[in-house]
C-alpha cells in the first residue's frame, strides 16, 4: 500500500479518524486532514461530508485498520468483556468501518446478532463479505445515513461506539438516538482517546470523559466512567432504565 511518510502510529490514527468520523457524516469536524492508501483524494481532502468521501478500497484500508499491532493500545479483548455481553445478544457496532470490533462481538454473541453500521457501501460490502469469510453468519453490516447510525428504537442490548465521539458537534441529538435504540436495561459503552493520551486526535478535539457522562445522563441513561483502563483511551458506559 503506497502511503506518505509518516510514522506508522500516526498514519493508524488518521486512518481510524476516516473511517469512524464519515459514520456521522457532516456532524464531523471538518478540519480533519487524513494520509490515505493509494487512489484516494489525498491528505487534503476533508472529512466533513462523510458520505461522498471516496473510502472505495476497503480491502487496502484493512491492511491497516486491522493490523495485529494496533491491539498493543486498543486492547480489544478487554473492551469486548467490559461489554458484559451475553450469547443470546443483540449488539450494534457504530461505525464499524473494516470490522476490528464487530467480528469479535460476532464470536462473543453466537445465539445472538451483531449489526455493524457504515456510511461508505464498500465497507460495507467489504465487512459482509468478511463476516462470510470467517463463518460468521449473526454479523451483518448495512449502510447507515450521512447523520444518524440507523439503529431501530428499543432494539440492542448492547451498543458500541469506538473513536467517534469527539468527531461529533451535536453529540447530545446522538447520545438521544442511541438512548432509543437501546432495549430496557441495555447498555451503551463509548471508547475514545484521554486527554493525556500519546495518540489520537489534537488535545481541542479530545472530548473529556466527564463531558461524555453528562452528555449521555442528558439522554436519560445512567452513565459512569467504567473502571478498566486502556492505555489511551477512556470508556464510558451507560445504561437505560427498565
Amino acid at each position: 500500500m503506497d502511503t506518505p511518510d509518516i510514522d506508522p502510529g500516526e498514519q493508524m490514527h488518521r486512518l481510524i479518524q476516516a473511517i469512524f468520523a464519515a459514520t456521522f457524516g457532516g456532524a464531523c469536524t471538518p478540519s480533519a486532514r487524513v494520509a490515505v492508501p493509494s487512489g484516494h483524494d489525498g491528505p487534503e481532502h476533508g472529512m466533513h461530508h462523510g458520505a461522498h468521501h471516496g473510502f472505495t478500497d476497503a480491502a487496502a484500508w484493512a491492511e491497516v485498520l486491522d493490523a495485529p499491532d494496533r491491539a498493543a493500545w486498543q486492547r480489544p479483548e478487554e473492551v469486548v468483556r467490559a461489554l458484559e455481553l451475553e450469547p443470546t445478544m443483540r449488539v450494534a457496532d457504530v461505525g464499524a468501518g473494516t470490522g476490528y470490533f464487530a467480528v469479535r462481538l460476532a464470536r462473543a454473541v453466537p445465539a445472538g446478532e451483531v449489526l455493524a453500521t457504515d456510511v461508505e457501501p464498500d465497507m460495507v460490502r467489504y465487512l459482509n463479505e468478511r463476516a462470510r469469510r470467517e463463518k460468521l453468519p449473526n454479523l451483518r453490516a448495512v449502510q447507515s445515513t450521512a447523520t444518524t447510525s440507523s439503529l431501530a428504537a428499543a432494539s440492542f442490548d448492547r451498543i458500541l461506539v469506538v473513536h467517534v465521539w469527539h468527531h461529533l458537534d451535536e453529540r447530545e441529538r446522538h447520545a438521544r438516538e442511541l438512548a432509543a435504540a437501546l432495549r430496557p436495561g441495555g447498555k451503551l459503552m463509548i471508547v475514545d482517546f484521554s486527554q493525556a493520551a500519546h495518540r489520537g486526535p489534537p488535545a481541542h478535539m479530545r472530548v473529556p470523559p466527564e463531558v461524555v457522562v453528562a452528555e449521555l445522563a442528558s439522554a436519560g441513561l445512567s452513565a459512569s466512567v467504567s473502571p478498566v483502563a486502556l492505555p489511551d483511551q477512556y470508556i464510558v458506559e451507560a445504561r437505560r432504565g427498565p
